[in-house]
């Protein structure tokens, strides 16, 4: 089943709970309702292990969970990073928590929290894993992405590589600090599933992660000793590697396991760059808000988050032990070479130069890319400085050695590569508007439309509403959007009644832009249109067998109510004048005496008033058939169902779990063994599937 990708922080409010799954990890999702306090209370959609926040306003915000075995947490104040602009609308991504086995969860805000938005997540606890030597002596042990089990299938771009590796970034997780090496890995899936499905990203955030037994798992994809660019540090990903040790380090000190790891992988990692660990590096950020775009910033080459960004990630303790680790880093297998660099024209001198660790013999060799050698130059000591009067042609490798030491090497020379093609034009298709007809309540409650689009290369996207004179009266600030299907959501609350003309505009980097247009039409004559049930059935057995839409009416107007199916009216449920106030009209799902199949319908109720006719749709299902639910591994709870449904399960002969699943395979938590279980599915139109047990 295609894993469904969650809306990420930035997007527009749930309506509804949502759902994800990635491999081994189920998350849900949903807004808290703060009501204007300060304490609030929420009932998770799932029995979760692990649970993020994301939030909006200046403020901060706690939480203490309530544990499967009865007992709630200690209180715990959520770790993130600051919002872009302050904290002011951007949301703060909260880092992911290992809360244990937990059903309840309860929060408190100090200062302005304007929005809370809970991601809870079930991942599954399963043996543990080794890890693997993978090439140089000099590498650690680490356990691979295979090996921890990443869903490649939820990754959603290909990764990006800088030119070269400046510098460390040392972080930490800010969950828990207790965990069995078996639930390390399964924090790691979370955090993968957290950082993709929730957060938005393209993968995993971090190039590695250490757990507090000193193993050291792969983070993002893309190749262990090559220059992935992560998404650890806003403004500062190209050109550094973000190590995230699995713990908060704000009080506690990492394990003595946990630092040796640190070590010995910091001490394999700038080797290959050929970075001397206690170096400074001058970096000029990307941008964010401590460092402005484009402002240089000196950092050592370990350095810790809160370095390059507004935080206090990897925690007052860890931070502290940043110029200790350093040290260790510099002593461990020696001996090194240091900065290599090529200055010159081939046809003229070209020099190399290098620092050594220590005092020894060096070899600078030049060759062809077949390996003759052309050139050699060596000496003894810490600088390696060599000048060759080299001759035209090309292209040649290079290569500084020094005896017990990675070599420094690369390539020059040779004929121009071609230009790189122009990029093909961009293309801006797909454009729909929803809701295309939208309906204001009043006293300026937010009205939010999305709309969706898909670009054939990564562009910087603005929206504009303009009204029927052409006039724009609403916009959003440019924003970049990668390849692929993305959206654009404002609030149209405060647009008086009228039809509108939603533009998008796309600009890719030195290209031309691309634009698109849908209609919007905002009308407050029809408001609080609902059916209730969505789904039903009416075949007569009592339950769910119809249904009603249901509608309130600012002034007198005449109203038709339709069903569609594929866009064509099957039956006319009502004609004619109706006064202000709420209406309901019924569904017994016939139309000219006879019940219509299953299958997904449309009401449509078209209001005539001083915009002509308007349009409102409400999707309604006919659903006769039963779920078929099917138990594949009674002792991981793990079953298949070929429709979203409602499982009730008596686990045990004493437990009983409620658990709302999608179509396809999925495996509901349960801590401890499972020796009976009884299981029942009801859809959404009330239809229940066979009894299952085992």
């Amino acid at each position: 089943m295609k894993k469904l990708i969650l809306l990420a922080a930035f997007a527009a409010a749930l309506a509804t709970p949502a759902f994800a799954r990635a491999g081994d990890v189920t998350m849900r999702v949903q807004d808290v309702d703060l009501g204007g306090r300060s304490l609030a209370s929420a009932r998770p959609l799932i029995r979760f292990d692990m649970l993020g926040l994301h939030w909006t306003g200046p403020g901060s915000v706690s939480f203490r969970t309530h544990r499967v075995a009865g007992a709630w947490s200690a209180w715990q104040t959520a770790d993130a990073d600051e919002a872009p602009d302050g904290g002011t609308g951007s949301w703060h991504d909260g880092g992911l928590v290992w809360t244990g086995a937990s059903n309840g969860v309860e929060y408190r805000t100090s200062g302005r929290v304007t929005r809370l938005r809970a991601f809870e997540l079930s991942s599954r606890v399963t043996a543990p894993v080794r890890p693997r030597r993978l090439a140089s002596a000099t590498m650690p042990p680490i356990v691979t992405r295979a090996q921890w089990h990443a869903d490649e299938d939820i990754v959603r771009a290909a990764p990006r590589y800088a030119r070269t590796l400046k510098l460390a970034i040392v972080h930490h997780t800010a969950g828990t600090n207790t965990y069995s090496p078996a639930q390390a890995a399964a924090i790691v899936r979370g955090i993968e599933a957290y950082h993709v499905l929730g957060n938005g990203w393209n993968d995993i955030g971090y190039n590695f992660l250490i757990d507090r037994y000193g193993t050291i798992y792969e983070g993002r994809g893309g190749g262990i000793a090559r220059n992935v660019i992560g998404a650890h540090a806003e403004g500062f990903n190209t050109g550094t590697v973000g190590v995230a040790l699995i713990g908060n380090f704000t009080h506690a000190a990492p394990t003595k396991p946990m630092l040796d790891a640190l070590v010995k992988l910091l001490a394999w990692r700038l080797d290959v760059a050929h970075v001397d660990p206690l170096s400074k590096v001058v970096y000029t950020s990307g941008g964010n808000y401590k460092f402005r775009a484009g402002r240089t910033v000196t950092l050592r080459a370990i350095s810790g988050h809160r370095d390059t960004g507004p935080t206090e990630c990897p925690g007052n303790v860890a931070y502290r032990l940043l110029p200790a680790i350093a040290r260790r880093v510099a002593v461990t297998g020696l001996p090194k070479v240091y900065s290599p660099t090529v200055v010159g024209t081939l046809g003229g001198p070209i020099r190399f130069e290098a620092r050594l660790s220590s005092s020894l013999p060096w070899t600078v060799t030049v060759t062809t890319v077949k390996g003759v050698v052309v050139a050699r130059g060596s000496g003894t000591g810490t600088i390696v400085d060599w000048t060759w009067r080299s001759r035209r042609g090309g292209p040649f490798a290079w290569a500084i050695e020094t005896p017990g030491a990675l070599a420094a090497s690369g390539t020059f020379g040779g004929p121009a590569p071609p230009p790189p093609p122009p990029p093909p034009p961009l293309t801006l298709t797909g454009l729909t508007v929803s809701p295309g007809v939208v309906s204001p309540a009043p006293g300026g409650v937010p009205a939010t439309v999305t709309a969706s689009f898909a670009l054939s290369r990564a562009a910087q996207v603005t929206a504009r509403v303009a009204d029927a004179t052409g006039a724009v009266v609403l916009g959003t600030p440019v924003a970049a959007k990668p390849a692929g299907t993305s959206t654009v959501s404002f609030d149209v609350a405060g647009l008086s009644n009228g039809r509108y003309t939603v533009t998008i505009s796309a600009k890719p980097p030195g290209g031309t832009a691309a634009t698109a247009s849908a209609p919007l039409t905002v009308d407050r004559t029809l408001a609080g249109l609902t059916v209730a049930p969505a789904a039903f059935s009416p075949n007569g057995d009592g339950v769910e067998d119809t249904t009603a839409l249901s509608f309130t009416l600012a002034a007198t107007a005449p109203v038709r109510v339709d069903v569609e199916a594929g866009g064509v009216v099957v039956t006319t449920l009502f004609a004619g004048p109706l006064p202000a106030g709420p209406h309901t009209v019924p569904w017994d799902g016939t139309a000219a005496g006879a019940t219509l199949p299953d299958g997904a319908y449309t009401f449509v109720v078209t209001v005539t008033d001083a915009l002509g006719n308007v349009q409102f749709p409400a999707a309604v299902t006919i659903d006769t058939q039963p779920p078929q639910l099917t138990l594949l591994d009674p002792h991981l709870l793990q079953f298949t169902l070929d429709e979203p449904a409602t499982v009730t399960l008596t686990v045990n002969n004493s437990v009983q779990l409620v658990e709302q699943e999608p179509a396809g395979t999925f495996t509901i938590p349960f801590t401890g063994s499972v020796y009976a279980v009884t299981a029942q599915a009801r859809d959404a139109a009330g239809n229940v599937s066979a009894v299952v047990t085992a």
